[in-house]
C-alpha cells in the first residue's frame, strides 16, 4: 500500500473481476493509448456517466494491460463517493484521491503520476438515459488550473459504452433526501445499493479513445489566475471529447456489439 491508500493486494483481488468486465463483458475496445505518455505527470480528462460510473474502472484497465508502461493511475472524486456502503473504502484502494488541488499537485508535479479526473462530476453521472453523451459543462476549469500549476499535459478520453452499462431512468427525490445519497436513481440495478450494484452492468460495447495531449505549460500560478485562459482551454477539451464522442456514436453500428 502506498502513502495514498492505494494497494496492488486488492487489484491482485479484484484483477479477475476487472479482467472479466474488460475483456468479456464490455469487450473494452482501445485506441490511442500512445498518447499517454509513458514517464512523468498527466492529467487525464475524460466524460464521465452512469449510476456507478464504469467508465473509471475500464480506463484505469487499459492503462494497466495496454499501455506499454503499464502504467498506476490515480483518479481524483468528489467525498460524495465515500456515501456509498462498501464503495468509499474499495474505491480508495483501487486509486481514488480526495479532489484537492494539494493532492493534485503532489501527485502530477512532486510525483509524477497519471491522473484521471472528470470535470462533469456529479452532473454527468446523474444524467438521465435520453440525455445521454451530451456532455455537460466542465465547471470553472478547475482542472486546468491544476495542470498549470504543476505543469503537465491535459491527454483527453472520449469513451462511449458507460452510458448503456448503467443508464438512469428517473430520480426518486424524496428517497434521495431519505438516503442521504446525491442522488436516487431508478433503473435495472437500484434500489440495489452498495457493490451488489456493481455486478449488475448491462454488457454495452466499450470504446475509449485517448486524444492528443495538449500542453498547457506556461508562468505557472501567474497563467492559472488567467480566467479568460483558462476558461478557453477548458472549453476546447471539452468540445474536443464532446467530437470524438459524437464520431464514436456515428460509427457504431450496435450498442451491444459496436
Amino acid at each position: 500500500m502506498d502513502d495514498w491508500g492505494r494497494s496492488e493486494r486488492v487489484f491482485e483481488l479484484m484483477e479477475p473481476l476487472l479482467d472479466f468486465y474488460y475483456r468479456y463483458w464490455f469487450r473494452v475496445e482501445v485506441e490511442g493509448i500512445e498518447n499517454v505518455p509513458s514517464e512523468g505527470g498527466a492529467l487525464l480528462v475524460s466524460n464521465h456517466s452512469g449510476a456507478l460510473p464504469p467508465d473509471a474502472p475500464m480506463i484505469m484497465h487499459a492503462l494497466r494491460h495496454e499501455h506499454p508502461a503499464r502504467r498506476p493511475l490515480y483518479i481524483l472524486g468528489e467525498d460524495w463517493f465515500k456515501g456509498y456502503p462498501g464503495i468509499g473504502m474499495l474505491t480508495n484502494k483501487l486509486g481514488l484521491v480526495a479532489a484537492h488541488p494539494a493532492n493534485a499537485q503532489r501527485l502530477l508535479h512532486d510525483e509524477g503520476r497519471l491522473v484521471l479526473v472528470f470535470p462533469e462530476g456529479q452532473k454527468g453521472t446523474r444524467k438521465l438515459f435520453w440525455q445521454r453523451y451530451r456532455l455537460r459543462r466542465f465547471g470553472r476549469g478547475g482542472f486546468v488550473k491544476t495542470a498549470i500549476r504543476a505543469g503537465v499535459p491535459i491527454v483527453p478520453v472520449a469513451v462511449i459504452g458507460a452510458e448503456e452499462a448503467m443508464p438512469i431512468f428517473a430520480h426518486v427525490p424524496l428517497l434521495q433526501r431519505l438516503t442521504g445519497l446525491i442522488y436516487f436513481p431508478i433503473n435495472h440495478a437500484f434500489p440495489h445499493l452498495g457493490l451488489a450494484a456493481g455486478l449488475m452492468y448491462l454488457p454495452a460495447k466499450f470504446k475509449i479513445r485517448f486524444l492528443e495531449p495538449i500542453e498547457v505549460a506556461g508562468n505557472g500560478e501567474t497563467d492559472a489566475e488567467d480566467l479568460e485562459r483558462v476558461q478557453s482551454v477548458a472549453e476546447d477539451v471539452r468540445e474536443r471529447i464532446q467530437s470524438e464522442v459524437d464520431r464514436l456514436i456515428s460509427a457504431r453500428t450496435s450498442v451491444w456489439f459496436g
